[in-house]
């Protein structure tokens, strides 16, 4: 496990002139992801102008599904885009490296890309295996212009504000805090840190549960070690963009509590226990989901690689 302690990761955050106090570190994540928040105020301001505001925010009624899955899309990016910003600022000023050190090198960028997409779809497909095999799933009478191909349109703009909202999360929390730590002191810390950071984000979702929290963690667990062992942020971030849309706007689940505009290929509501499925907090919230994350996190700790047999010292 040569690649646990000398990530490629850790090389890129030392190429700047300091790396930033864990002290820092951990109230900084923190201050940077509620500062990209308000980004999103100026569009629910349009969007409220052009469609009204209700007691719980703008209404959306009687808007077309590709038009709720740009808005949706939109949201995404102007609630995230501004965690690029800022730690493209703070890389440049205060640790004096440029953003790629995150773990953006262009090399093999569309194969990492490419290859964490299908990963994660796959991984979340697998959780949906696990509820039908226990007949915890089941097929949803909707409204058919929000759902199957009456839905591509919007669900394909909700893919884009997907990609930004995954990179983002992933780029903060596993491409500065996890390899500054992990650098700075030990690569267990960075890890254990990092998705400790990842849970709490998450701990103001609606419907959260303790199952939740411990697959929050698990993912945090799982995403460090996926982007430590390929030493790049491609493939975890577009893995965690990609699960995301699949189990909003694929399969029709919550996203970690909260709805996901723009519609769903496929509309699939949980009917079994809600310590299996989820409930309302959706499949992220179930035992399901658990296994899967467990079995990922042991795949990338044990999966052995043509990289790693060649380091396997001969007898």
């Amino acid at each position: 496990m040569n690649w646990f302690n000398n990530s490629k990761l850790f090389d890129l955050a030392r190429q700047g002139q300091r790396l930033t106090h864990i002290a820092a570190v951990i109230p900084l994540s923190f201050l940077f992801a509620l500062i990209a928040q308000f980004g999103v105020i100026p569009l629910v301001v349009i969007m409220g102008f052009l469609y009204g505001f209700t007691e719980t925010g703008v209404s959306m009624e009687g808007v077309s599904t590709t038009a709720a899955g740009f808005w949706m899309g939109m949201q995404l990016i102007f609630a995230f885009v501004l965690v690029y910003v800022i730690l493209w600022a703070w890389l440049k000023w205060v640790e004096k490296r440029p953003f790629w050190t995150l773990g953006y090198e262009l090399k093999n960028a569309l194969v990492q890309y490419g290859r964490g997409f299908l990963i994660g779809a796959l991984m979340f497909a697998g959780s949906i295996g696990i509820l039908e095999l226990f007949g915890s799933v089941s097929f949803e009478q909707g409204d058919p212009s929000k759902q199957g191909l009456a839905a591509v349109a919007g669900v394909i703009l909700v893919l884009i504000g997907w990609v930004i909202q995954g990179g983002a999360e992933e780029a903060l929390i596993r491409g500065w805090v996890l390899p500054v730590i992990g650098a700075r002191y030990k690569p267990w810390l960075g890890l254990l840190v990092s998705s400790l950071i990842f849970t709490l984000l998450h701990g103001l979702n609606p419907n959260l549960s303790a199952i939740a929290l411990v697959n929050l963690a698990l993912f945090g667990v799982f995403a460090g070690l996926y982007a430590m062992r390929e030493g790049s942020m491609w493939g975890i971030s577009a893995l965690h963009s990609v699960w995301n849309w699949v189990q909003g706007n694929f399969f029709g689940f919550q996203v970690s509590g909260t709805d996901a505009g723009g519609g769903t290929l496929i509309n699939l509501m949980e009917t079994g226990a809600d310590w299996l499925t989820g409930g309302e907090f959706g499949p992220e919230g179930g035992v399901a989901v658990t296994i899967i994350l467990a079995v990922s996190i042991a795949i990338t700790l044990f999966w052995k690689s043509k990289e790693d047999v060649k380091e396997i010292p001969a007898q």
